[in-house]
């Protein structure tokens, strides 16, 4: 079972940015998809980037543009670009990885994805 450690997390103002990392061990090898999925107070968990083994990025409407999901195989890492902060954002971030052979939406299924880590908080202030 692929360990999930997420990091980078914090609080930033409207406008702002942040980087969060995920570090994979024993390595990435195992999986097919991965990707960020998110959850604040009171809401369901929210599917926003994913990245396939083929590079293949989606990304949810409400973060097109802002956000950018990138990969290093050699470092087992998972990263989330966030840019254009808004308040909206504000949640538990939460990296994530699947062995599927193929999902036809992924980022719907992330939420389910058989592994994830810990999370990592972001909060947005106005």
């Amino acid at each position: 079972r692929v360990q999930l450690v997420e990091s980078g997390g914090g609080s930033v103002q409207a406008g702002g940015s942040l980087r969060l990392s995920c570090h994979a061990s024993p390595n990435l090898d195992s999986t097919t998809y991965m990707g960020w999925f998110r959850q604040a107070p009171g809401k369901e968990r929210e599917g926003v980037a994913v990245i396939d083994d083929d590079g293949i990025r989606n990304y949810a409407e409400s973060v097109k543009g802002r956000f950018i999901i990138s990969k290093d195989n050699a470092k087992s890492a998972l990263y989330l670009e966030m840019n254009s902060l808004q308040p909206g954002d504000t949640a538990m971030y939460y990296c994530a990885t699947d062995r599927s052979n193929w999902l036809r939406d992924p980022l719907a299924y992330l939420p389910r994805f058989d592994n994830w880590g810990q999370g990592t908080q972001v909060t947005v202030s106005s």
